[in-house]
């Protein structure tokens, strides 16, 4: 069925009131907007005496009083239905359509917040890995139930590793800033079996009672920390300067640079360095615990997070006509 959706011109009280109202109001360039399913091109809404300064945000709250089932966060609106989706903040006025536009919708599927989503995949590595450190029943056997281990390394390890997931924690609470407020709801049952996963089985061997220490003892355990400590410090100071980069509630982009911070300089040769921080900081980790899951997983990080360097180095370059070419995704001069 055709649903539509118009207001009518005299009642200005109620136009005061509703916060959509001055989206839909008596205008001589109204336009109209039909939005159709990307997949089988049927109608599903027709809205009438559009305001040609509408956002595609406004015309989503407007979609969704027809179909609430569809709230904003999880509808893509588009030009092609096979095309990009629009950004929120276009505005009707300025798309290449005509007096009616035609829009084309695609279901994002349930939506969960970012914060929501960070907070339970840091959460879980940083509770699960306590168990196996304090060796709690039925994971070593029962003599060495809430025994302790007596190498050092161990009891750093934990240290680093609770260290490291506090701070993501905060960070996600008190400083960064998202640009989408969503992600696919399914996103945080693939984010928490990476990231638990990896965590319950790093400290199953690091935590083990048959645990032994790095070949190179107390030096290459020194030389590990102060790596993990420095990108640690690094990743925090990048994360700081991307912050202030953005004001709150702002989804302005800016290319970032050096601050008097000397951890931000690495701006001058990457264009993702919090990344390159972070991937240092597990390389530190390995290193110091000389345990195979920890390297694996710096691997995989690795790899996932040059795939979000690489694309965020391409989106710089695309916006911004002067962005540094000496720049680099991830690694100075390599990647």
């Amino acid at each position: 069925a055709v649903l539509s959706f118009s207001v009518g011109l005299s009642a200005k009280s109620q136009r005061s009131q509703n916060p959509l109202s001055n989206i839909v109001r008596k205008n001589h360039s109204w336009k109209q907007v039909e939005i159709l399913d990307a997949k089988t091109r049927e109608k599903l809404c027709f809205l009438d005496k559009v305001e040609p300064q509408a956002t595609i945000a406004e015309i989503k709250n407007l979609f969704t009083k027809t179909h609430p089932q569809w709230y904003p966060a999880r509808q893509s609106l588009r030009l092609d239905p096979k095309g990009k989706s629009l950004k929120d903040e276009d505005v009707l006025q300025k798309l290449p359509v005509g007096t009616t536009a035609t829009l084309y919708f695609r279901d994002l599927g349930a939506q969960i917040s970012w914060v929501t989503v960070f907070l339970t995949e840091y959460a879980g590595p940083l509770f699960i890995y306590l168990l196996f450190y304090f060796r709690v029943p039925f994971i070593y056997g029962h003599k060495y139930d809430f025994t302790s281990s007596r190498h050092t390394v161990v009891h750093l390890a934990c240290i680093c590793h609770s260290f490291h997931y506090i701070k993501r924690l905060l960070e996600t609470l008190f400083v960064h800033r998202f640009s989408h407020g969503t992600m696919p709801l399914r996103n945080i049952f693939k984010n928490c079996t990476y990231y638990w996963g990896f965590a319950a089985w790093m400290a199953y061997y690091i935590n083990h009672p048959l645990y032994t220490p790095p070949t190179y003892g107390a030096q290459q355990v020194k030389l590990a920390l102060a790596i993990f400590v420095i990108c640690q410090l690094g990743n925090f100071s990048i994360h700081m300067a991307l912050r202030d980069l953005r004001p709150a509630g702002s989804k302005t982009r800016k290319i970032p640079y050096p601050t008097k911070n000397p951890f931000t300089w690495l701006f001058l040769l990457v264009s993702c360095p919090n990344y390159t921080y972070e991937v240092g900081s597990w390389i530190g980790f390995a290193i110091m615990t000389q345990c195979l899951p920890v390297a694996l997983f710096s691997l995989v990080g690795f790899t996932q997070m040059t795939i979000w360097a690489k694309g965020k180095h391409r989106s710089y370059l695309k916006e911004f006509r002067d962005y540094p070419p000496l720049r680099m995704p991830i690694i100075p001069f390599l990647l």
